[in-house]
């Protein structure tokens, strides 16, 4: 029996109105970019059906890209409690679809999956977008960030699994930052 060696991992922006994701390939010490996207919700009104949509779609995007893994950004804590309440129901149903699949799946705070791209956790949505244009060598960001935001999840998850890029000698994003205090803020 033959090891797999590469790795697909879907990385996952839940929202109500988009739903941003991102695609790479694992293959040694780099990440590969394969694709991302956004799903957009709007047209749905009613939210039950829009939770609907989530579940369809994230099971079509497992079905078209076959992740090994997934992972998914954790609902921000702000001030209002409704909209949490909402992204969370977004992201459950979106984890029901991945799960359902029996596919491994991870949640990272928004603050972690900024610190694994831009080495600053309060970085802004057009920073991560710019830091992981220059990464895969993007000729352009996309319109929408939620499409970056999807595919900053996937690339936080590469790190997380302690693959990081060559060099480093580290063993994983955590031993990386201990290892370079100067470097991360």
């Amino acid at each position: 029996m033959q090891i797999k060696s590469e790795r697909i991992i879907l990385g996952i922006d839940p929202g109500t109105n988009l739903m941003g994701y991102g695609v790479i390939r694992a293959d040694g010490k780099k990440p590969v970019f394969m694709d991302m996207g956004i799903i957009n919700l709007k047209q749905g009104k009613d939210p039950y059906v829009k939770l609907g949509m989530i579940l369809e779609k994230t099971v079509e995007l497992i079905d078209r890209y076959l992740p090994d893994e997934v992972a998914i950004e954790a609902p921000f804590f702000g001030k209002n409690v409704q909209s949490m309440l909402k992204l969370g129901r977004a992201q459950g149903v979106a984890i029901a679809a991945v799960l359902s699949r029996k596919i491994p799946v991870a949640e990272y705070a928004p603050r972690k999956i900024k610190l694994a791209i831009t080495s600053a956790g309060d970085a802004s949505k057009e920073q991560v977008a710019g830091m992981l244009a220059r990464m895969f060598d993007m000729k352009e960001i996309p319109n929408d960030l939620d499409a970056t935001d999807g595919l900053a999840v996937a690339v936080c998850h590469f790190y997380q699994k302690g693959i990081v890029s060559k060099g480093t000698g580290s063993k994983s994003w955590d031993d990386f930052i201990r290892k370079n205090p100067g470097r991360v803020r």
